[in-house]
């Protein structure tokens, strides 16, 4: 997921010297500051026997070097071949100066100066990389001075992002500056020969952060003698407790994944029912030993990133029950700090590690408000005195396979890969902010050809999640020196994302249509302009003509779309009543089937009150508080009831969820779904579809059976659409996105078939498919029609 290293070396002659001598000024852009970058070039320098400077500066790093034409074009040659591992070089320009020395190089120096803060600041800063292996080798080495220290860390490795609070990185921007470097580890700082030359984070148990145990009262724990808060926490989640676990971005709660009273008691003070929990294990062995992995997920698992990986759960993988209910794939993650390394080999056992909040909240990440957030659900905090500047939630992806290639879905993308910047087709030449959606919101601020797509905030419905969201804006915009000029926005009135950008009265608002958005995130991320045809399958997205769409074909670009298609329309029966409870919109496609007052099926019998279903069957009918949709996540949800598989959610996309889950992959039967012509736009009519699944379950069919011709159905009715449109226009290339299409049963199927139809298939990889790409795909839209 990390961005290749590129460099193009644009040289600028001012004052070329007719001697065999050269003298530059290098300006490198990119991914170069907190990376160990200046003390390679030094190295690099010495190397090449130049003499020179090297200094961060607001935009990057600046480079003066002097000597041998031969070796200046040695050093440059080399200088973006060889950068530290965490570097991405976006761009080495080179001015040619006056040589200043004379011939001989025999006392030829090179030096790091410190930063320039002045004038245009526009660094990159990295994401928070997880412990590289020298910082694990020293962590559990008994004769190192960092023995156990739960926050080594050097210029490979550590908190970045989370820690940082202005540039140019330096420490005392960053949530270190309280904490002054004793002096064996500002030799190490100071050295540039040594790997923790200007790691920001640097410290030992002498002069850093230290770890504390304190009780739900936030009174010091004793220790039992072990003298060690992270042995004694280890022991309390050995013999069944819940800890809230300080980490890079906010705080966990982690409790033995086998111990199914634990994570009982976990979903119960947590009030998230069903909802799958994240595990988090010691090593790729234990890993292996949960769930099915090939080389391409076990290379995401153990990514610098460190993200949680969704695979196919073994079965009899010791986990309890209720950590990923009614799931057959298991989110697992490897540890990617110190503290965490500590804590899993001292607890033997692997952890559910679940985000410290409350339901619908945050994730908890500051130390003045942790306890009383999280006290009714922690019997203990294990808890440290290093600040945390950006809530960041953990990462989740997974991988899929797109014909014959196995690529990575982003599905969260949060710690670990934010704040790195994602490329726009087109130059700004007016910065632009975007606001995303209402569920899993992102924000997106765009500078040049840069968007800096924001941390995952979660849902905006609560004052908290607001207060996150805007907090954001301010830091990222801060951070990489963008005053927007343009707002874009979702064209949802009710947002609260459109409600902040419509009160931001000072930038110009572009509302941007949900599933354009989507159209153009996943475009702009492959570098395409369009056409395209868009199939943008999703929950909810408020339409141009005010209904709710969600299975919509499109035919756009980067600017401009038209609806060339979309999901037979039916009632969303009840408003968002119907979301929360599936069987209203099984209800809902049965009176569109039936054309009339259907009978409640023979498998609800005992589930769901007659007299409500007839209530439900009349607002359907009639319209009365039930908004047009053409929503593909509600009809899964309608099929999904039908089946008995799930009549109530807990959680978004469950009902969708669990039907796929219960799906037989195996099974290549399909329900009819036609495509119609009406008028000028096409229409996918899944009333066949809805009757053959009301049929087929009423005579016994299984379930798995059932769900599987579902995804074929919808599959392949999304398929002949897309050749119907590609006939009439000529466009051969689609797009598959919108939260739907994280299903990987209906996504790998429908790219397989249009693959073999010899359409180009383009699905969003870096950013999620899900609302979470959302505000970049407002952004490029806004800039290609504001420019």
């Amino acid at each position: 997921m990390t961005p290749e290293r590129t460099s193009t070396v644009q040289p600028a002659v001012r004052n070329a010297d007719a001697s065999d001598r050269r003298r530059v000024r290098v300006f490198v852009r990119g991914m170069v500051q907190g990376v160990g970058f200046r003390p390679y070039v030094y190295r690099l320098g010495r190397a090449c026997g130049l003499s020179g400077v090297v200094r961060n500066d607001g935009r990057g790093v600046t480079i003066e070097a002097e000597g041998p034409s031969s070796a200046v074009a040695e050093f440059l040659r080399r200088l973006p071949m060889d950068a530290p591992a965490l570097a991405t070089i976006e761009r080495v320009a080179v001015d040619e100066l006056c040589p200043q020395r004379a011939t001989r190089d025999d006392d030829a120096t090179f030096a790091i100066l410190g930063s320039d803060s002045a004038g245009d600041l526009s660094a990159l800063i990295t994401p928070d990389t997880a412990t590289c292996d020298a910082c694990l080798a020293e962590l559990f080495d008994p004769h190192d001075r960092r023995f156990r220290y739960p926050f080594i860390n050097c210029t490979d490795c550590g908190p970045r992002f989370t820690i940082v609070r202005g540039v140019p990185y330096d420490r005392p921007l960053t949530t270190m500056a309280g904490f002054t470097m004793c002096e064996r580890c500002r030799a190490e700082y100071e050295d540039p020969a040594d790997r923790r030359f200007h790691a920001q984070p640097n410290a030992c148990p002498a002069c850093g952060p230290a770890v504390r145990l304190l009780d739900a009262s936030g009174s010091l724990v004793s220790l039992d003698g072990t003298h060690d808060p992270i042995l004694t926490a280890a022991a309390a989640i050995r013999a069944g407790a819940i800890v809230a676990v300080k980490g890079l971005g906010g705080y966990h709660l982690a409790c033995r994944s086998d111990d199914a009273e634990a994570v009982a008691r976990l979903r119960a003070r947590k009030h998230r029912e069903e909802k799958p929990f994240a595990v988090m294990v010691r090593d790729l062995a234990a890993a292996r030993s949960l769930v099915e992995l090939d080389d391409a997920e076990e290379a995401l698992l153990t990514d610098r990133a460190r993200p949680i990986v969704l695979a196919r759960r073994r079965a009899g993988a010791r986990v309890a029950p209720a950590v990923a209910p009614g799931h057959r794939d298991l989110g697992v993650m490897l540890p990617y700090s110190p503290l965490h390394h500590l804590l899993l080999r001292d607890a033997d056992a692997t952890l559910v590690m679940t985000s410290g909040n409350r339901s619908d909240e945050p994730i908890a990440f500051r130390d003045a408000d942790v306890l009383e957030r999280l006290a009714a659900i922690a019997d203990l905090f294990l808890v440290h005195d290093r600040p945390i500047e950006t809530r960041t939630d953990d990462s989740v992806m997974r991988v899929v396979t797109l014909g014959t290639a196995r690529r990575v879905l982003s599905i969260r993308r949060s710690r670990g890969y934010v704040p790195s910047p994602v490329s726009v087709p087109m130059h700004a030449e007016r910065a632009v902010l975007a606001c995303g959606g209402n569920l899993k919101n992102t924000f997106c601020l765009v500078r040049g050809d840069r968007a800096f797509v924001g941390h995952h905030i979660g849902d905006l419905e609560n004052l908290e999640t607001l207060q996150s969201f805007t907090e954001g804006i301010a830091h990222v915009g801060a951070l990489f020196a963008v005053t927007p000029d343009v707002v874009a926005h979702d064209l949802h009135p009710e947002y609260l994302s459109t409600k902040y950008a419509l009160d931001r009265r000072e930038l110009e608002p572009i509302g941007v249509q949900h599933h354009h958005a989507h159209l153009a995130a996943c475009l702009a991320e492959h570098g395409e302009r369009g056409p395209a045809i868009g199939v943008i399958f999703d929950g909810t997205g408020y339409g141009t003509d005010g209904t709710i769409w969600g299975g919509e074909l499109l035919l756009g670009d980067l600017t401009t779309f038209e609806r060339a298609g979309h999901l037979y329309p039916v009632r969303l029966p009840g408003g968002e009543a119907a979301i929360r409870e599936p069987w209203r919109m099984a209800c809902a496609w049965l009176v569109a089937v039936h054309n009339g007052a259907p009978p409640i099926p023979s498998g609800l019998r005992d589930r769901i009150d007659e007299r409500q279903w007839a209530a439900v069957a009349h607002l359907a009918r009639t319209g009365l508080a039930s908004p047009v949709t053409t929503s593909a996540g509600r009809l899964f949800d309608a099929v999904a009831a039908l089946c008995g598989v799930r009549l109530r959610v807990s959680y978004e996309g469950q009902a969708a969820i669990e039907l796929e889950m219960a799906a037989d992959g195996r099974v290549e039967d399909w329900y009819d779904m036609p495509v119609v012509r009406d008028g000028d736009a096409l229409v996918l009519d899944a009333r066949p579809l809805v009757r053959g699944v009301e049929d087929d379950v009423a005579n016994g069919r299984p379930v798995a059976e059932v769900a599987a011709c579902v995804h074929m159905g919808v599959s392949r009715a999304a398929v002949d659409a897309c050749r119907a449109i590609a006939e009439r226009s000529g466009v051969r290339t689609v797009v598959l996105s919108g939260g739907v299409f994280q299903n990987v049963l209906l996504l790998e199927r429908t790219a397989r078939a249009l693959m073999a139809d010899g359409f180009g298939v383009l699905v969003p990889e870096r950013l999620p498919p899900n609302d979470g790409g959302v505000s970049y795909g407002q952004a490029v839209v806004a800039l290609g029609r504001s420019a």
